[in-house]
């Protein structure tokens, strides 16, 4: 989707000035420059608060959490009750995450666990049921991170994997760099399971939603 295309999705989306999210888009420009990309944009944002009001999930899952964007929104969506926990191979980022929930006013529905994602996940109990899951951390591990949460599901629950276009590039065959060779070899291995529904849409940089047969 090039510029002129995104701004005429976006300025169709019934949007709303959003001070907290441009907020923290700002300040994590200003401090984290070079990987300010890595925060979704406001149009994902409102797809996965969408999902998640369509929804009526109480216990959402975020894999890779950066400075808080995609779990702002996550969260805002949710019930006064409900309850997000957000999964970070590193703190560093957490102090920005933190002044953006305090600012809208939910970060008592957030807990963030440190460490890395597959060994946290592996410690949720399998009766403690997941609404949905938000999958956006390292590349190379997305099939431990399905493989985990797939099971932990609730019976409609929905699992949502960001990135799985890459900016065009698992299409292009000269491109072999790790990231993009896992994400091909995801995608691939997600097409081919027959316990799981999957839909690639071609929101942000590419989702695609899971769900058990």
């Amino acid at each position: 989707m090039n510029d002129e295309l995104y701004d005429y999705v976006t300025a169709h989306a019934n949007p709303e000035h959003d001070p907290v999210s441009e907020r923290l888009a700002a300040t994590t420009r200003e401090r984290f420059e070079r990987q300010a990309g890595m925060n979704i944009g406001a149009d994902q944002g409102r797809f996965l608060a969408t999902l998640i009001a369509i929804s009526g999930a109480q216990l959402v899952v975020e894999v890779g959490t950066f400075t808080g964007m995609s779990a702002l929104w996550m969260a805002r969506a949710l019930p006064p009750d409900g309850r997000l926990i957000c999964f970070d191979i590193t703190d560093r980022y957490l102090d920005t995450a933190q002044e953006a929930w305090r600012h809208a006013e939910v970060e008592d529905r957030i807990e963030v666990r440190i460490g890395p994602a597959a060994d946290r996940i592996a410690e949720l109990p399998h009766d403690r049921q997941v609404d949905l899951a938000f999958i956006d951390a390292d590349k190379t591990g997305y099939g431990t991170y399905l493989d985990l949460l797939l099971p932990r599901l609730s019976e409609r629950g929905l699992i949502v994997v960001d990135n799985v276009l890459w900016s065009g590039a698992v299409v292009d065959e000269s491109v072999q760099d790790a990231d993009t060779v896992a994400l091909r070899g995801f995608n691939d291995a997600v097409a081919r399971r027959d316990d799981v529904h999957a839909v690639m849409l071609p929101i942000g940089d590419g989702v695609t939603l899971i769900r058990r047969r």
